[in-house]
């Protein structure tokens, strides 16, 4: 018996209980569907941790002021005006792994244009920090370092800022409010979308860092120079690490700390923060999928179940088919390729309803899926697998039969 004819008395065989075979096929359609539909949504999660870290900017090293204690109090991380803008001028020329660095003021505070106003970050710094952040001009004129040495009354509205307080107008050379203070617009930053904890990018206005100081957030009162935080760009990737060296060792130096002294300031490698986020979602992929494709093993089961009633119930057809001349390899060919056929058809639905749970779970939750060709194709070879392995002792028992006792079998 060959192949071909195995498979059509297969199908037959599936035909006549069409009810039992597709509750047998059932788990491995949950199975299939579940391991695609969770490996879709762990590659969707990682997909979108990696756009959001380049949304941050590449190669970025964030250094935050230092904590104090007042009254007993911890006060925390950037609670100490610790930072200058003469430590980010320093870090830029003198560590060999630092591409650029770009001193921040940050606040908040209502900007107001006519009737609109809206309540948002406010932040002081540098033209480096655009090229640092990858920060786009999408309206208006570029940010430069005159803008800065002449403290010039300009700002540049966050894409979210624009929208809420000029709709679709042009908000480009028109003069808003920023705490009561009279600034002239001149550019809207392009679009950077939500951070991975979810914060707004585009909910900000940039202003010049002396601007900040002097007319809007105000200068700090124990040291004009001092800054809240500095973003720091490394040369490279791979010199991450390198750059964050350099950057702890020259601040060290230049804030006077004695040798075990701990440091007065705190440095962030963003890459290693989201690193830690997107192995996460890996991890988490990983085991949804490993959890889903338990239902493979229970389906698999099932499988053997009823190959086992099946052999049961054809134990006479058996009989009579070995009287006939079939050989213990066509039996057992007869059987496996029954049960396989069943795994197969189950795999192939358990796809379909696996990219269709996808696309409903990214239209109702709202969460991005991504599904490549290799999770679809592993689910159905360990569908196929399942298949096999289930089916074999079923098939084996059929095949071994003793013809006498097969047609004696009531």
């Amino acid at each position: 018996m060959n192949l071909s004819a195995s498979l059509r008395i297969a199908l037959r065989s599936l035909r006549v209980n069409k009810l039992r075979s597709a509750l047998t096929m059932l788990g491995i359609i949950i199975g299939v569907g579940a391991v695609i539909a969770m490996v879709a949504i762990g590659a969707g999660a990682t997909a979108r941790i990696q756009s959001e870290i380049a949304s941050i900017g590449s190669n970025v090293i964030i250094v935050l002021s230092g904590s104090m204690n007042r009254g007993g109090v911890h006060l925390g991380t950037g609670a100490a005006s610790t930072l200058t803008e003469n430590d980010a001028e320093a870090i830029a020329a003198e560590c060999p792994s630092v591409q650029a660095a770009a001193p921040a003021v940050r606040g908040a505070g209502l900007v107001v244009y006519g009737n609109s106003n809206w309540s948002t970050s406010i932040q002081g710094t540098t033209p480096a920090y655009l090229d640092i952040r990858e920060i786009a001009i999408a309206q208006g004129r570029a940010f430069t370092s005159h803008d800065v040495d002449s403290a010039a009354k300009v700002a540049w509205l966050g894409k979210t800022v624009a929208d809420k307080l000029f709709g679709g107008a042009d908000p480009v050379g028109q003069v808003v409010r920023i705490r009561q203070v009279p600034i002239t617009v001149a550019g809207v930053l392009a679009a950077k979308g939500q951070t991975p904890t979810g914060q707004d990018q585009d909910d900000v206005v940039l202003l010049p860092i002396s601007s900040a100081k002097r007319k809007v957030l105000g200068v700090n009162l124990a040291n004009a120079n001092a800054v809240q935080s500095i973003m720091v760009q490394a040369r490279g990737p791979e010199i991450m690490k390198q750059a964050e060296e350099e950057t702890a060792a020259l601040l060290r130096q230049r804030h006077r700390l004695a040798a075990g002294a701990d440091d007065d300031f705190n440095i962030r490698n963003m890459e290693e923060v989201f690193s830690a986020q997107e192995t996460s979602a890996r991890v988490m992929s990983i085991l949804l999928a490993a959890i889903a494709s338990v239902s493979l093993i229970v389906g698999g089961i099932g499988i053997m179940n009823i190959m086992l009633v099946s052999v049961t119930e054809r134990t006479r057809e058996i009989g009579l088919r070995q009287s006939m001349g079939a050989k213990t390899g066509d039996i057992l060919t007869q059987f496996l390729v029954e049960a396989t056929t069943l795994s197969v058809l189950g795999g192939v639905i358990g796809i379909v309803l696996g990219f269709a749970a996808s696309a409903l779970v990214s239209y109702l939750a709202g969460w991005s899926t991504r599904l490549g060709p290799w999770p679809v194709l592993m689910a159905f070879a360990f569908s196929v697998i399942v298949g096999v392995s289930f089916g074999y002792y079923p098939a084996r028992k059929a095949a071994y039969l003793d013809p006498i006792d097969a047609l004696r079998f009531e």
